[in-house]
């Protein structure tokens, strides 16, 4: 996405205008290129599709094929607009897709579902992302101008995960992890990107260039994107996704008090969904906390640095007496025996829904590494946050059951997320 100021946009209409009088060619660049960059704005967003009619709806989606895929379009009623959604019948496997108007009521606010109510429609596509409530299916992908459900990897080539560092610009620092520093740049001049140089004798690279090459498969809209890693020179770089918004646990502390449990517990839906992703593919995160999910410019929370902790050598991150190790958000098998699984991502992920509740509080922030593990072994858990209610907290105790077998999966959290979302 590119935000740019009226001079700039001012500018770039004299340029075209100067070059059309000179050499009397038209050209098009793209509409959000030079659009306004505010929520509001249907333009920023890869969901919505100006000029489309109902039938190439139906083809666009059809070629998707994926249950809860759509887009919104305008209608035919000037000022009017229309979700379109792929659904499978679940009993005949019949595919169709359905269309919803999108209405407005008399004091303005918009709707598909009566009984929920918008002051945008951005806000609305965004709650029914999360909730069917009146729809046959929650709107699951957003279809992209390219026909495709993941817009941030259209046109990348998972063939070739190393990049050539000439291809990237450094804009600037953005922030620092464990692993390194993290820049904000460019990749072919035109796709923003994030960089982290890892720092130098941090990470085994010959095992995680081999995993690279698996991580860039995984695919999904709540994942941060691995675009490749860059390896000809020192210090390695990997190339992701950018989001916009930063860090979750800073998006949560810098919102306090101003973010709706509704929100929340959509914060928690994202995150598990991406989560069932990385389950059903058998791939274990192993670090799952608010530090470690990003934000998006439409506040989409999506898992980043998945898998990337197991490369790093032993003595500066696994060991329980460092501070690097993440003793708060770890499982008993994971402090005693280094036991790693999907249901040590699962009570990972229960901390991770404390942390949200809590709106980014440090888990048992006046306790030591040490006490944490005394405490935990002991079966001490986490108390229930002010903003979680007990239907929530169940569901983070849930994730703490001192046997891996006695955690659910995250396909069965996600299932029990959505139902709860469903009577709020």
């Amino acid at each position: 996405m590119i935000c740019l100021s009226d001079n700039t946009i001012q500018s770039i209409f004299c340029c075209c205008c100067c070059c059309s009088m000179q050499k009397r060619n038209e050209g098009l660049i793209p509409s959000n290129y030079v659009t306004e960059n505010k929520p509001t704005n249907l333009e920023i967003y890869e969901w919505y599709h100006r000029n489309i009619t109902r039938n190439q709806a139906e083809h666009l989606l059809r070629q998707e094929s994926k249950e809860g895929a759509f887009i919104v379009r305008d209608s035919r009623h000037l000022g009017s607009y229309t979700i379109s959604v792929f659904i499978r019948d679940k009993r005949n496997m019949e595919a169709t897709v359905k269309h919803y108007q999108i209405k407005r009521n008399d004091s303005g606010r918009w709707y598909v579902a009566e009984r929920h109510l918008f002051q945008s429609i951005p806000e609305l596509i965004w709650y029914h992302q999360h909730n069917a409530a009146g729809l046959l299916s929650r709107l699951r992908y957003p279809v992209g101008l390219m026909g495709s459900c993941l817009p941030a990897t259209a046109g990348f080539s998972y063939e070739k995960w190393e990049i050539d560092p000439s291809e990237l610009a450094f804009v600037k620092q953005i922030g620092s992890g464990q692993f390194g520093v993290v820049y904000l740049g460019q990749w072919r001049a035109h796709v923003q990107v994030a960089i982290k140089a890892i720092n130098e004798g941090f990470m085994s690279e010959e095992d995680f260039i081999e995993e690279a090459k698996v991580m860039m498969k995984l695919s999904h809209s709540k994942l941060v994107q691995l675009y490749g890693v860059c390896i000809q020179q020192k210090p390695l770089y990997i190339v992701t996704e950018f989001m916009e918004n930063g860090c979750l646990l800073n998006y949560l502390r810098e919102r306090k008090g101003k973010l709706s449990k509704e929100i929340l517990l959509s914060v928690c839906q994202d995150i598990c969904e991406g989560m069932e992703y990385l389950e059903r593919n058998c791939f274990i995160h192993r670090d799952l906390a608010a530090r470690n999910c990003l934000v998006s410019s439409t506040c989409i929370i999506k898992i980043s640095d998945f898998g990337l902790t197991r490369y790093v050598l032993d003595d500066e991150y696994v060991s329980s007496s460092g501070a690097k190790f993440p003793v708060k958000w770890s499982p008993p098998e994971v402090f005693h025996f280094n036991r790693y699984s999907s249901k040590s991502d699962v009570w990972s992920f229960g901390v991770l829904m404390w942390e949200v509740f809590s709106e980014g509080k440090m888990p048992f922030e006046n306790r030591s590494n040490l006490q944490v593990v005394e405490a935990i072994s002991k079966g001490f858990r986490l108390y229930r946050p002010y903003l979680a209610p007990m239907s929530i907290y169940e569901v983070m105790y849930s994730c703490w059951h001192e046997k891996p077998k006695g955690r659910p999966t995250f396909a069965e959290l996600l299932q029990v997320l959505t139902e709860i979302a469903e009577t709020w």
